[in-house]
């Protein structure tokens, strides 16, 4: 995993939660920690990890915060937390 997405990564468990992440960026930092993303229709991509399944919707923006925070409870669902993504 490179820095840049462990940085996203790490991003995610801020507080105050942190409304600069861009759309591509959360992707492959999803995609570094082996998560399988597929592209469904609507400019949604579903996201696996460890079993556990994310809906988010593509934009062109930043993620907004409560973006964030569903990508962040994801991560945990997944038994990720802030302490392994520390830089």
């Amino acid at each position: 995993m490179h820095h840049h997405e462990r940085k996203i990564l790490h991003a995610f468990f801020a507080h105050p939660i942190s409304t600069n992440i861009e759309f591509k960026d959360a992707e492959h930092a999803l995609a570094a920690l082996g998560a399988d993303l597929d592209m469904k229709g609507g400019n949604r991509i579903e996201v696996t990890l460890k079993g556990q399944k994310i809906m988010l919707h593509r934009n062109h923006h930043s993620l907004s915060k409560a973006d964030v925070m569903q990508i962040r409870k994801f991560l945990e669902g997944c038994g990720l937390t802030a302490e392994v993504f520390a830089i």
